[in-house]
């Protein structure tokens, strides 16, 4: 009798452990590796939706090869983009996807009940670093560093139309922008939450122009894209739009052809404003995930951070302008939290 029961306890207790790990989404592999079936992982739309999936194909195996190493089997890796920013945190909250790669600090920080960040994005820096529009437009075309950067600039940046030019002819002269000059202008800018498309350029204005915001501005069009807001600066539909420091990099090329101006973007744009330092976009998971257990976390950030050592990983990561990851904590992002309580204040 003694026996049946103990027979038939541990059948329950093996019910039990088999329940709680298909509860957590993965089981045990013949080689000992833990199985996860799919790892769902959403990319943020900063680049064309059909880019970013052509481009980051080669992730699904470099993944399932590094995981394999650290003692994840990975079944699956499927690879969306949201389509928006906000869509992406909401995703995360929702456990419906389980990896965010390329959301900024201050959208991290809208969700961040909902997800964890796990590692910072490294960078390029870049040939010029100065708080002085001049200091970028005296030294184009802006080139790489070898010094990585965990963080960039925000830039205004004004376009070859008669009010794009008559502003950047002034702030090369020296002279000072006034809220008038600005205020003339069409500008283009990202969603509310995009750091260098909306909340840094929002604090620029602030700290320059007593208080005022993006929202005072009479003449503003939200676009959803940068290649979207570079194409109606080349048009001359809008004057000014705000984006980060290496977008003319990224759209050198598409200048002259998708655009199609005939000068370089070197020539027909300038600086206007630069706003300060913002920290680096972010790989965030979900905490509703059933996957994300603490080691399994610790063995994708090691994976990514092994994405550069290979140029088949470095072409991956590059759809971003990433180099390279670092772990990050939540508060690495302490400086941001601020900029959102600006934005929050001026929500009230």
């Amino acid at each position: 009798m003694k026996k049946a029961l103990f027979v038939l306890l541990m059948a329950l207790v093996a019910v039990s452990l088999f329940a709680n790990g298909a509860a957590e989404g993965t089981a045990a592999s013949a080689d000992g590796n833990t199985v996860i079936d799919t790892l769902r992982i959403m990319y943020v739309p900063s680049r064309e939706p059909a880019e970013i999936v052509t481009v980051t194909e080669p992730l699904k195996d470099l993944l399932k090869s590094e995981l394999a190493g650290l003692g994840y089997t990975v079944n699956n890796v499927d690879i969306s983009v949201g389509t928006s920013y906000e869509a992406v945190g909401v995703a995360l909250t929702a456990g419906s996807a389980d990896v965010s790669v390329g959301m900024p600090a201050n959208t991290y920080l809208l969700y961040d009940q909902g997800c964890d960040v796990i590692l910072t994005a490294t960078r390029d820096g870049l040939s010029v670093d100065s708080d002085d529009p001049r200091d970028w437009n005296n030294n184009e075309p802006i080139t790489a560093s070898t010094e990585q950067a965990v963080g960039y600039r925000a830039l205004m940046i004004a376009g070859p139309s008669a009010k794009g030019q008559e502003l950047r002819d002034k702030v090369n002269a020296g002279q000072a922008l006034t809220w008038d000059d600005l205020n003339s202008a069409n500008w283009a800018v990202m969603g509310s939450t995009s750091s260098a498309g909306y909340v840094y350029p929002t604090m620029w204005l602030m700290n320059n122009y007593d208080g005022k915001t993006i929202a005072d501005l009479e003449h503003t069009v939200q676009v959803d894209s940068y290649p979207s807001a570079f194409a109606r600066l080349a048009s001359g539909q809008v004057d000014i739009l705000c984006t980060f420091a290496d977008a003319r990099r990224d759209y050198e090329d598409d200048w002259t052809s998708t655009f199609g101006r005939t000068a370089s973007v070197w020539e027909e744009t300038d600086v206007i404003g630069v706003t300060p330092m913002i920290y680096n976009d972010t790989v965030c998971v979900s905490k509703s995930s059933p996957v994300m257990t603490e080691d399994f976390v610790s063995a994708l950030q090691q994976a990514f951070m092994n994405l550069n050592k290979t140029q088949e990983g470095r072409d991956v990561i590059a759809i971003y302008s990433h180099t390279g990851y670092m772990p990050a904590t939540s508060a690495d992002y302490d400086n941001e939290r601020v900029a959102q309580e600006i934005m929050r204040s001026l929500n009230n």
